[in-house]
């Protein structure tokens, strides 16, 4: 991985990033570290618009660093990873976690001696910015703000140089991290009979996907008498639900990657024209469609 903070001035910017976030997309953020190649955040979107913050703050960022270098492109290796969290049940030992980075990295031995995370200003070290919200965290460590301070520079410190399990081990499905009932909340919410959110794109992966046998029998069952375009249908619909790559369904069907997505094209092309043909997709697609099927 190549570094995405340089300098000083570097990190001093971006930092100034995350403060126009909770300006301008009411953002809150909990804590951060900012690593040579990465960064943590502890992130709250009440506005729901998480994609819209992450977007500004890399975006700018980027931009910054590459006028600054006379460079083009990426900065930033892939999409961010964003995992949603219980805030009430893993708030703390997230922001333990994320105040630990560098001290498990080995780039200090104590997380007070590293300058470009939001440790210090949690225990007091230095002055908070005005955009960093600690209230949440240190309201579990006392109501007073000096006792809250030196509760939590305990409670961190306490893991240095012991070896811990990560919370990040209770992920489910790379994406959510809380209680069971937290997680049967998010499912029946966001997932049930839906796509899921879009500031959220990590939920896809906890989607009961569709077979490519429930595809075919109700496909067959509607097109008996239409053998093309019966293929055709499936090859749509298996792009669209089953979760399988371009290439598996390539390979079941015998031809190129490209054949199917020409297909899949000139089916939802057809939808649009064909309403006969929309109420028979919209039939089939009812039929299959994950949360109504018996598991």
């Amino acid at each position: 991985m190549w570094l995405v903070f340089k300098s000083k001035a570097d990190r001093e910017k971006f930092l100034e990033y995350l403060e126009s976030a909770t300006q301008r997309y009411d953002a809150v953020i909990h804590a951060y570290c900012l690593m040579d190649t990465h960064y943590h955040l502890l992130i709250e979107t009440p506005s729901g618009n998480l994609s819209q913050i992450m977007r500004h703050i890399n975006g700018a960022y980027t931009t910054y660093f590459n006028v600054k270098r006379a460079r083009s492109g990426h900065l930033f290796q892939g999409r961010y990873k964003a995992i949603l969290v219980d805030i009430d049940e893993y708030a703390k030992e997230l922001s333990r976690y994320i105040h630990l980075n560098p001290v498990r990295a080995k780039i200090v031995e104590t997380p007070e001696e590293y300058n470009w995370s939001s440790y210090n200003s949690y225990i007091g070290k230095q002055k908070p910015a005005g955009w960093l919200y600690r209230d949440f965290i240190l309201g579990y460590f006392g109501k007073k703000i000096s006792t809250a301070q030196k509760e939590y520079q305990k409670f961190v410190t306490a893991l240095v140089n012991t070896k811990y399990d990560s919370p990040l081990d209770e992920v489910v499905s790379s994406t959510l991290l809380g209680s069971p009932d937290f997680i049967a909340f998010i499912k029946d919410k966001f997932l049930s009979g839906k796509k899921p959110d879009k500031e959220m794109p990590a939920l896809k992966k906890l989607v009961p996907k569709v077979s490519m046998k429930d595809i075919f029998d109700e496909v067959e069952s509607v097109f008996r008498k239409e053998k093309g375009l019966s293929r055709n249908v499936k090859m749509y619909l298996c792009q669209k639900y089953t979760g399988k790559t371009l290439k598996d369904i390539s390979i079941h069907f015998g031809i190129g990657q490209s054949g199917i997505s020409q297909a899949s094209r000139r089916v939802a092309q057809k939808i649009e024209k064909d309403k006969k043909l929309k109420r028979k997709i919209d039939k089939i697609e009812k039929e299959i469609n994950p949360s109504k099927m018996k598991t």
